[in-house]
């Protein structure tokens, strides 16, 4: 099941309890009520968009009085339920808008890890670009190399992360991302990331990380068994910091990091309410139109760690071995033979590479009826992806290493400034300014 499937659904069972609660007049008594309102049940209903004629708006909020939950004002959260806790959820709803608006701050980043790959390309990239040349000013515009987060499984190999901060950098360049245009930075260069993480550890339960979709995926291509570090499940507070630092509402990403910013929203409404301010500021997801994109194997997302994506680094002979050895149909023997679309990887790729989406959906057509070999997909895809990935690759190859730490360090400068003034505001809500 998709992301966008549990969405769904738990859009749904939201509904419902919601409902519920409108026609019975739920007493939640001899009921814990605590302040993080994380209702559960034995099924998560976790970050569920909520909106109807009823608008759930964040500004009011749904009174709990002597244990009775009255809905007379609307609320933007999601409600989880179980026998022992009714809460109040802070949970906000995740706009997804490809729009921006000109008070709009974009910030976007990847973990240092490996080169980039189609994956990202496609689900956050291309976006990146766009929205960069929209807004036309570095300073509402951060894109960064999380070498922090990059070190909470590559702990004992941190000469990989350091590596490929460079490589990482070549790849933001070579696509189109402008150091004039956008904030480049290093995240362990702005300390100040990290003293808002420690703030924000406090707004969020372990429970609560651990149910997040986003860690659970993640965690099952890991090898921690139950040795998990406490690093790596922290990370979606580590990124709440770094959305909040520079007050970015606009945020470029693949359908499965939804989660991550729904805990950001979270972190930011009970901030917001704990300290009776608001100068920290809700996100909204910038996705793609295709947001997650599916490995060379067909059996998981495109990984660097499960070594199924094609990477912009590729050169021309290492793509074309990729591409052909895509999984398609296994019971498409002889180009005679009828062919399966749905699960087939070149197709796919395809729909989201190749221009002319008209002659694709011929192709399918021709593919299901008979009379269309594996082989000539391919072949058409390795050309479609040749011809998009030559200038990126062109482009990755006349960078230096000296002009990309030269954009980074004054990257960070610009971005640190930024970051003090952010901490200082939450500093002074909080009480701590001495």
């Amino acid at each position: 099941m998709t992301v966008a499937d549990n969405a769904t659904n738990n859009y749904d069972n939201t509904i419902n309890i919601i409902n519920e609660i409108n026609n019975r007049n739920i007493i939640c008594s001899n009921n814990e009520v605590n302040n993080l309102g994380e209702l559960n049940n034995n099924e998560d209903i976790n970050n569920t968009i909520l909106n109807s004629n009823n608008s759930l708006n964040h500004n009011n909020k749904m009174s709990i009085n002597n244990g009775e939950i009255n809905n007379k004002t609307n609320v933007n959260s999601s409600y989880e339920l179980n026998n022992d806790t009714c809460t109040n959820n802070y949970i906000t709803t995740i706009k997804e808008d490809n729009k921006i608006n000109k008070y709009d701050v974009v910030l976007t980043g990847d973990r240092p890890t490996g080169c980039l790959h189609l994956g990202h390309y496609i689900g956050s990239l291309q976006n990146r670009v766009i929205l960069q040349d929209q807004i036309n000013d570095k300073k509402k515009c951060f894109v960064f190399i999380a070498d922090v987060q990059g070190l909470s499984d590559n702990f004992a190999t941190p000469e990989k992360v350091k590596k490929n901060v460079v490589e990482v950098c070549k790849d933001y360049i070579s696509v189109g991302l402008d150091p004039t245009k956008s904030t480049i930075f290093i995240q362990s260069l702005i300390p100040e990331l990290f003293e808002l993480t420690v703030y924000y550890m406090n707004l969020i339960t372990v429970s609560r990380l651990e149910r997040c979709p986003t860690v659970k995926a993640e965690l099952q291509t890991k090898s921690f068994s139950n040795s998990v570090p406490s690093g790596f499940l922290n990370y979606p507070v580590s990124q709440a910091a770094d959305i909040t630092a520079f007050k970015a509402t606009a945020i470029p990403v693949g359908e499965d990091q939804k989660p991550v910013l729904e805990i950001s929203n979270e972190i930011v409404n009970r901030f917001n309410n704990t300290y009776n301010t608001n100068i920290l500021k809700e996100c909204k997801a910038i996705l793609s139109n295709v947001p997650r994109l599916v490995g060379i194997d067909g059996l998981a997302k495109a990984s660097k760690s499960l070594g199924n994506a094609i990477m912009l680094c590729d050169d021309s002979d290492t793509i074309k071995k990729k591409v052909f050895s895509m999984y398609t149909d296994p019971n498409h023997i002889n180009i005679s033979d009828p062919g399966t679309v749905e699960g087939n990887v070149v197709f796919t790729y395809l729909d989201a590479f190749y221009d002319n989406k008209e002659e694709v959906e011929d192709l399918k057509k021709q593919y299901r009826k008979g009379g269309l070999g594996d082989v000539y997909l391919k072949d058409l895809l390795y050309k479609t992806l040749e011809e998009k990935l030559t200038p990126i690759r062109e482009k990755r190859l006349s960078l230096n290493e000296d002009y990309i730490y030269s954009v980074l360090l004054e990257g960070s400068k610009e971005a640190r400034e930024v970051a003090k003034q952010t901490l200082m505001e939450v500093r002074e809500a909080i009480g701590i300014v001495y």
